[in-house]
């Protein structure tokens, strides 16, 4: 079985855009798919949107509708008065190591902060989301104050960057890097084999 190690965040408006689409893919080849939560890794070159200039910002937002928009994901780009989403990766993680659903939770959270934007960034909020898509919400929010959760968020982020890792997402199969949801058919190509440079 192929196995992939997906770095993300629920920061990144391109992992929820591209996450459907990758989970699909990922089913396709009977991938094993290992959630690895990061911020962009700015030792390697990774670079925040708010400190690019204004034209590669107006450049990257005009792209991201383009391709929300053939994703059929509706976004929203009235968030300056929410809160940092961070502490909602918590969830998924959480989700994670006790063998629940972390996609469906990744998802939920996503969906909440890119296209209702939700306050996901406040317990009381990112509580209700993944309640109503099906999870106990206050017991993955307790969950995810555990250390075991703190942990796994440092060795993620020590293995992303040891592996190269600077943006999200990204995918990893087999030593080969994919950066960006706009990678996926060159990921897909790579689990059947194929040659991608001469």
């Amino acid at each position: 079985m192929a196995h992939i190690d997906y770095f993300f965040g629920i920061g990144s408006p391109w992992a929820y855009v591209g996450l459907d689409a990758f989970a699909a893919l990922a089913t396709q080849h009977g991938a094993s798919v290992e959630p690895h939560v990061i911020p962009l890794i700015e030792e390697n070159g990774g670079i925040y949107s708010r400190n690019r200039p204004a034209a590669r910002r107006d450049y990257w937002t005009e792209d991201l509708k383009r391709w929300a928009h053939l994703r059929g994901i509706e976004l929203s780009f009235d968030r300056a008065a929410l809160s940092d989403p961070t502490p909602a990766g918590r969830l998924i993680v959480a989700a994670w190591l006790d063998g629940q659903d972390w996609l469906g939770v990744a998802r939920a959270l996503h969906r909440a902060f890119w296209s209702k934007a939700q306050d996901i960034g406040a317990a009381d909020v990112r509580i209700a989301v993944v309640t109503e898509a099906g999870f106990d919400g206050a017991a993955l929010e307790s969950r995810a104050a555990q250390d075991d959760v703190t942990a796994r968020l440092a060795q993620s982020r020590e293995t992303a960057t040891a592996a190269g890792v600077f943006g999200i997402p990204t995918y990893r199969h087999n030593g080969q890097l994919f950066w960006g949801q706009d990678s996926l058919p060159f990921l897909d190509r790579h689990l059947r084999g194929e040659k991608l440079t001469a």
